[in-house]
């Protein structure tokens, strides 16, 4: 089974050059009741059912709380990029049968995101859901790319292992959206009910 790889080992630089006051994970999103960012986020990766593992910074106290109190395990490393991150994860999961790669900062993925894109790695090596063009997350990769996730180390993330054999799914306008800045995004950006 493959599990999720929530990558919260950045350093938010634009975030905070863009004005934002707090750690941009544990930034309080004022339409869910002032929940932390990294909460939401987590929490549809746990409802996903699949094995979830946290990549975070050592200076990142309150990430690691949050994953700890849900009984999420974590991988501390002083990152240097999210390729050195996912390389990180991947090495601390080795067992598992694929990576569902996920950044810590887009609230808007749902756990039945999570699912489609376990299942298109069932007969697939790469899937990712796209948006109107726009390439989104999770992306999958399936276990015969361990070996070249684990050795990773650039900043581009996973991204030049991407080849012919990506299958595209059809996504939602939540698929494309992060909070690299503290504006909140449009309005027309939307999350998809949870799935009961």
């Amino acid at each position: 089974m493959p599990g999720i790889l929530l990558l919260a080992a950045g350093q938010g630089r634009r975030y905070r050059a863009a004005g934002g006051r707090t750690d941009k994970l544990m930034a309080a999103q004022t339409e869910h009741a002032n929940r932390p960012l990294f909460a939401l986020v987590l929490e549809q990766a746990i409802a996903s059912r699949l094995p979830v593992h946290v990549v975070t910074r050592p200076a990142n106290d309150g990430v690691q709380a949050l994953a700890s109190e849900r009984g999420i395990a974590l991988t501390i490393i002083e990152s240097g990029g999210m390729g050195e991150s996912i390389a990180a994860g991947v090495q601390a999961t080795a067992h598992w049968r694929g990576w569902l790669l996920q950044p810590a900062d887009m609230p808007q993925i749902t756990a039945a995101d999570y699912q489609a894109v376990a299942l298109a790695l069932e007969t697939h090596s790469q899937a990712r859901p796209y948006w109107q063009g726009q390439p989104g997350h999770p992306v999958g990769f399936g276990e015969r790319w361990r070996g070249a996730l684990c050795q990773l180390h650039e900043d581009k993330g996973a991204r030049a292992l991407l080849d012919h054999t990506l299958i595209l799914l059809p996504g939602h306008a939540g698929v494309v959206v992060d909070r690299d800045l503290p504006a909140l995004p449009p309005a027309d950006f939307y999350a998809p009910p949870h799935p009961q």
